[in-house]
Parts: structure tokens; sequence; C-alpha cells
């Protein structure tokens, strides 16, 4: 199987188990409080969280994304054939947004930028990739009816300090990416 197949397959899989598994809300009864019963049609998809519940999933999408950049390192990227995982994971991050509407993106923290576009732009990003540098697992804000995760993804496996930090060169302290993920919230009524 050629790798650009292997990528492709991975990706489709990753994807349709994060919305199988990751995001499932728990089953509900439409006699409770008189709601009706809930019905998969992409208004549904649209719906604003709570903020406990934009957290949970902002950690799940956290955890899944970062287990499927290592399963992709460890199984499928060689530096000669095949892009680079973190890269074709923007095709992952493009669908689960269409899908799911979280959205999901890198940020550079203590390392290169391999992207202009991974350069932290807003102030909540800029002040995400200083907290995960100093040490931080993890920094979010609600801001304008948006949750936002950054989370630590490390850069201490898989070959990817050769890119990030350049070959050969000694490493004195951890390095890091950011993954930003936002997901619309319901805004406190006062």
């Amino acid at each position: 199987m050629s790798a650009m197949m292997k990528t492709n397959s991975v990706v489709s899989i990753c994807v349709l188990s994060l919305g199988l598994v990751s995001f499932a809300g728990p089953p509900e009864s439409g006699e409770q409080e008189g709601k009706k019963p809930a019905t998969n049609t992409s208004e549904e998809k649209q719906l604003v969280l709570s903020l406990p519940e934009a957290r949970e999933r902002a950690k799940l999408a956290h955890n899944f994304y970062s287990a499927t950049l290592d399963a992709m390192h460890r199984s499928y990227f060689t530096n000669s054939t095949a892009p680079v995982p973190a890269r074709v994971m923007e095709k992952m991050f493009d669908e689960v947004e269409r899908e799911e509407n979280i959205k999901a993106r890198w940020i550079a923290v203590n390392a290169r930028a391999m992207s202009i576009d991974h350069e932290p732009k807003t102030d909540f990003e800029k002040q995400a990739a200083q907290q995960i540098a100093a040490g931080k697992d993890a920094y979010e804000r609600v801001e304008n009816g948006v949750y936002q995760r950054a989370g630590a993804i490390s850069l201490m496996n898989h070959g990817c300090l050769t890119c990030h930090f350049g070959f050969g060169k000694r490493v004195t302290k951890d390095r890091f990416a950011g993954l930003i993920i936002s997901i619309p919230v319901k805004e406190k009524v006062k």
C-alpha cells in the first residue's frame, strides 16, 4: 500500500473514531423534562455547549490528536516517503471542524515553527505559548462565547527536533508545540 493511501486511511479512521467515540453524548430520553429526542441533523452539530462540556471535549480532542500524531509518526512517517504527520492532521482538523464545530490548530511554542501559519497570532495564542514554554501542560480561556484550550505537544520524540530545532543541535530543555482547540460555548446568563 502506498504511503499516501496509508495516510488517507489513517486520517479517515481517526476522523470516524473521533466522531463516534470521543464526542458521543449520553443517550437521552424524549420524556425527560418534556424534551424532544435528539436527531442527527447539521443543526444539532451547531449547538453551543456549556463550558464544562466544551472543556471535556477539548481535553478529549487534544488527547485524540496527540495520540494520532504519535501513532502516525511511529507507523507511517519516514523522512523520504511520507508527508509530515502534523501537516496531514490539518486535514483532520478541517473535517472535524466541519462535522463537530470544533476548531484545532498548531502553534509554535519554544521551537521553530515549520509554517508561518503556526506562529501564535492572537493574544490568547501568545499567552498560551508562554505558559506552555514555562512548563504548564495546558492553558485555557473563554472569550466572546468561545472556549479555547491550548495543550502542550512534546517535540522530544520521533525525530521532531531534527526539523523544529535543527539537525545535530544539542537540546538543553524540553521543546513543545501547542495544540489550540476552540469550541463555542453558551454565554452565562446574568
